[in-house]
């Protein structure tokens, strides 16, 4: 009969799972959490599920769920060697998703696989998560660090993420009240978020087996090293517009995501209107150029694939506009407006990329 008081058989280890090295990364993840805490938490970091308790002020309460990934960035972190920003990446697309639709994000949850726990790699990406946590104002309740040998190569890693929000049932944002003569208003990006990396690192590896391109070192048209542009985390965009929701009548919020403007924007527009964008209305930053040279991209493509330098979208009244983005450069954003509310046709596109128009104001 084997004794229970004994250590654990060797057998799973040799399988590429140490229990007891997993185990022991539960005290350094409590630490790492420890700032992202509200009072609304019940639970510790640790057990089988988290507790928490909607606040108070809300009266008619809606939960908002929201899951993503970082897609196939996570593997340009593991080429270039640092996963802390992929962890504000993970909670930045789940976040945004959910404020668009009006919602405060509360809580979020992480999903974290490797072949090996490698503490080092998964501290960092754990530091980013609760980096991004504290920048949208949720707590990192909880999650999984899995060990899937044979599933995973070594040094990479899968990271998902989950959040549930709220917002009161009267302030819904679902672009059902978007009518013609609202204005477009475009927040600046930080680059490609977490979007066209497949394209970005098929770009990549084959310059830099060409000797055309190096990932470390200045670029000449870039602000800094081609491994830190293309790193840059996604913009976390959920106090800035908490803080438009409450003193604004905003209509309508689009996140630009994986299919760029023509992907997104229709998604949130009511029947009989459109918007008519103007792609020169802000300023594009370099690392869109660079792409767009090396891949050999059409405009239509560049602005299909990628955020183009606008990672979300503000339709709010024409009379508005230039109070709420004011407001917006106050609360560290860049904020332009871009385009314009129309009325359609049935057979007209509910998005038109014009780069003759101007819009009003």
């Amino acid at each position: 009969m084997t004794d229970p008081t004994e250590p654990t058989a060797p057998a799973y280890a040799k399988a590429g799972v140490d229990l007891d090295h997993d185990e022991s990364f539960i005290d350094e993840v409590k630490e790492i959490v420890r700032g992202t805490h509200r009072p609304e938490v019940l639970s510790s970091i640790g057990g089988f599920a988290g507790l928490f308790k909607t606040p108070d002020r809300y009266r008619d309460p809606v939960l908002v769920a929201a899951t993503d990934g970082v897609g196939t960035k996570i593997k340009l972190a593991a080429q270039i060697g640092r996963f802390d920003t992929i962890g504000v990446d993970c909670v930045a697309m789940v976040v945004n998703d959910l404020v668009v639709q009006g919602a405060e994000p509360l809580i979020f949850l992480d999903y974290i696989a490797m072949a090996k726990l490698e503490k080092e790699v998964a501290s960092d990406a754990l530091r980013g998560l609760a980096e991004g946590c504290r920048r949208a104002g949720c707590a990192l309740l909880g999650g999984e660090t899995a060990t899937m040998p044979g599933v995973y190569a070594k040094g990479e890693l899968e990271m998902v993420g989950f959040s549930v929000g709220v917002v009161e049932r009267n302030a819904i944002v679902d672009g059902s009240t978007i009518s013609e003569g609202d204005a477009v208003i475009g927040l600046a990006s930080s680059g490609f978020h977490s979007n066209g990396y497949s394209l970005v690192r098929s770009v990549l590896d084959e310059g830099i087996q060409a000797g055309r391109l190096e990932l470390f070192g200045d670029h000449p048209d870039l602000k800094s090293s081609l491994a830190s542009e293309l790193l840059a985390p996604t913009r976390i965009y959920v106090k800035p517009l908490l803080n438009i929701l409450r003193d604004f009548t905003v209509s309508g919020l689009c996140h630009i995501t994986g299919g760029g403007f023509a992907g997104n924007v229709p998604r949130i527009l009511p029947r009989g209107v459109r918007a008519r964008v103007n792609p020169a209305s802000w300023p594009r930053p370099g690392v869109y150029a660079w792409i767009q040279q090396q891949a050999e991209l059409p405009e239509d493509e560049l602005l299909r694939v990628f955020n183009c330098g606008i990672g979300m979208l503000v339709i709010a009244p024409q009379h508005q506009a230039a109070d709420i983005c004011q407001r917006l450069s106050g609360l560290g954003e860049r904020a332009y407006v871009i385009g314009q509310i129309e009325r359609k046709s049935p057979e007209e596109p509910a998005l038109l990329m014009d780069p003759a128009f101007r819009p009003p104001g």
